[in-house]
């Protein structure tokens, strides 16, 4: 058993594509809830369509992160979740990982067993638990379970379905500005105006800890509040577009800090420097030009030592550029993230059943 002490641990809702080769600042944050050098995680890729290769990947992440153990366990049916042998190594664990992939099917298997009762039993004493993609919205008391992308919210735009209950009174959706949510959360919290909807940006997390919560990443958090919203959400047909006027919007930057019982901003720190917001401004770039190249849910190697290849040539051309103009300026970096589990793309632009 874990010598965890103290409170529940903190959770963390990273919105995808988290850095894993260069600054991996959420990847590391999270390792540092976990215990540090002292951080046994274990890795739950039930939600992956990806073989191994998924838990091997953060196994060398986390390690190289400092942690002290990293396992992974993958129950693939309600039977696995039940079976006391895959909920072993949770009573040791000083930090829980969901990847991305698949929520409906992750939310199938875990929620409602005992595997995933020993998560929550896991946050209550003390664990971090996290997940990225489909793994951030199921800590939600409700989870997306699919819907479609577009900044309009629309009725039957998107579909419920219970999560771990993690975080109360709220709606976690990832991806967000990436693959543009705004309307499909809108539209949920228009439906159910007690819920808070919070959407994640890529390679960002909301990190939650009792009623706070702080960001911490690249991107940002958006916070829909429909506390005094009026909308027509009762009687919309089929796909018509719905009322929300009077919606409360917080979109939240790293170090910024919300109240999520009393939904009131409590903080916010200093702008990076410079120099980093260039470089954060040059990866955007990248990221969206990566997003439309991305067509399956993991990429190959040798893609990434294409693109390095590629930008070695484009930084010592720019090097170049700045000599002869007699200027010295910062290059482009090139993408440092990955998805964590990108959905595949569909023809009609349903997420059915992806994050």
């Amino acid at each position: 058993m874990s010598e965890l002490q103290g409170g529940a641990g903190a959770l963390f809702a990273i919105g995808g594509a988290e850095d894993k080769l260069k600054k991996r600042t959420v990847l590391q944050e999270f390792v540092e809830a976990a215990g540090g050098a002292k951080a046994r995680i274990v890795v739950v890729p039930t939600a992956s369509a990806l073989g191994p290769d998924v838990v091997d990947v953060y196994r060398a992440l986390f390690a190289a992160l400092g942690a002290e153990s990293v396992v992974g366990v993958r129950p693939e049916n309600r039977e696995d979740a039940d079976d006391p042998a895959f909920i072993a190594p949770l009573n040791d664990a000083t930090g829980i990982f969901m990847t991305g992939g698949n929520q409906l099917k992750l939310a199938g298997v875990v929620t409602g067993t005992a595997f995933g009762r020993a998560v929550t039993a896991a946050h209550a004493r003390g664990a971090a638990v996290g997940g990225t993609s489909a793994g951030a919205s199921i800590l939600a008391e409700h989870m997306i379970a699919f819907g479609r992308s577009g900044a309009t919210p629309r009725q039957r735009m998107s579909q419920l379905s219970s999560g771990l209950g993690l975080v109360q009174g709220a709606i976690v959706d990832q991806h967000f500005a990436q693959r543009n949510r705004y309307g499909r959360l809108l539209s949920l919290v228009a439906q159910s105006p007690g819920l808070l909807g919070i959407g994640v940006d890529e390679d960002t997390a909301a990190v939650v800890r009792g009623t706070h919560l702080e960001v911490v990443g690249r991107g940002a958090v958006t916070i829909f509040d429909g506390t005094r919203i009026t909308s027509n959400a009762h009687n919309a047909k089929r796909s018509e577009p719905i009322l929300a006027s009077g919606v409360v919007l917080h979109v939240l930057p790293a170090t910024a800090t919300f109240d999520l019982q009393n939904r009131v901003l409590l903080s916010y720190g200093p702008q990076p420097p410079a120099e980093e917001i260039a470089e954060m401004a040059a990866a955007e770039a990248d990221l969206r030009k990566l997003a439309k190249e991305i067509a399956a849910e993991g990429v190959s190697p040798r893609y990434y030592e294409e693109r390095k290849r590629r930008a070695g040539r484009r930084t010592a051309k720019s090097a170049k550029s700045a000599i002869g103009a007699g200027e010295s300026r910062p290059g482009a970096t090139e993408p440092i993230t990955a998805g964590a589990e990108p959905d595949s793309p569909d023809p009609t632009q349903a997420d059915n059943g992806t994050p």
